[in-house]
């Protein structure tokens, strides 16, 4: 199965145009033959880079606010069709699309934010989202917690595709959650760092014994609108905030693709389903060298809420 990895920026903090250059991706991937094309995290409309730039953590700071109100303005609500163009491209293209989004829920009221990772089948079905389920650090001044609502895994081709949202990949109990519903295509999204893919992406193919992908975004100086906010402390001339560092590597530990970085690109690669079968000869995770007799793993996939509605007339 050929697959891609579109290591674009956002359009910082505009959700529409964001959203077109992802449609553009997706069908560039399809033009050449891609079954699946992946995205960095939040990238639509952007990672919250101004947290650790501007002092984020000073309580009921004015600036701070106005930075959360532009980013809730610009969220995805997937409700709402925001995310139309991107099902609408997958199937006219018949491509699966994972994307990483900043998402504004309304079963959570609306005014908070989850970085999410949705999948879109091929047929332009919004098949999971999933919640990263700890923002890491200053994340947890822009995003919510998440829950294990999106802990599945899709059929793609030949593969079980699992995927998670950035360092959410070091958790090692999530990784087995996926590893236990069959994955063997393991997609990380990143909002674009070699530091963060280099080690971590051979570890999880040996750990999984499956092809795993690493999905970075990419963010400079110039990417950065002439009008916004205290530009001049976002970064400086020429300044590359995020430098990408998207990878593929095989079941055996191996790079397919090594880490790409300071650059736009649409990067493929061919994987073949042979190479899991024969890793998990030796080692296969949730198979025969599992112990569930003595470790075992419980996972709640339900979608939590503040709220359970009981109305009249409804049963007791």
């Amino acid at each position: 199965m050929k697959i891609a990895i579109a290591q674009i920026a956002p359009v910082f903090l505009n959700r529409d145009a964001t959203t077109r250059k992802v449609v553009d991706h997706i069908h560039e991937a399809a033009d050449v033959g891609c079954q699946l094309v992946a995205f960095g995290e939040t990238l639509i409309p952007a990672y919250p880079a101004w947290i650790s730039r501007t002092d984020g953590a000073r309580f009921d700071a004015d600036d701070q606010k106005e930075w959360y109100a532009l980013y809730l303005d610009q969220a995805v609500n997937i409700d709402a069709g925001h995310l139309h163009p991107v099902c609408d491209a997958a199937r006219k293209r018949n491509i699966a699309v994972i994307v990483g989004i900043a998402e504004r829920p309304r079963d959570r009221g609306g005014h908070s934010i989850y970085c999410s990772r949705v999948f879109v089948d091929h047929t332009g079905r919004v098949a999971s989202i999933h919640r990263k389920l700890m923002p890491t650090h200053e994340e947890r001044l822009a995003w919510g917690i998440g829950d294990g609502a999106g802990l599945v895994t899709h059929r793609v081709g030949e593969f079980t595709v699992g995927a998670l949202n950035c360092w959410e990949n070091w958790m090692p109990l999530a990784r087995a959650a996926l590893y236990a519903a069959g994955e063997d295509l393991h997609v990380m999204l990143w909002p674009g760092d070699l530091r963060l893919t280099r080690d971590i992406t051979r570890y999880v193919a040996l750990e999984g014994r499956s092809f795993v992908v690493s999905a970075s975004a990419i963010l400079r100086d110039r990417d950065l609108p002439a009008d916004l906010p205290q530009r001049d402390q976002l970064a400086a001339p020429g300044e590359t905030l995020y430098n990408g560092g998207s990878c593929v590597a095989g079941p055996d530990g191996r790079w397919i693709v090594e880490p790409v970085v300071e650059r736009e690109a649409l990067i493929t690669a061919d994987l073949d389903p042979g190479m899991v079968r024969r890793e998990r000869q030796t080692f296969d995770p949730v198979g025969h060298y599992a112990r569930p007799d003595v470790l075992r793993l419980t996972v709640d996939r339900r979608r939590q809420t503040p709220a359970h509605w009981l109305d009249a007339g409804d049963p007791t």
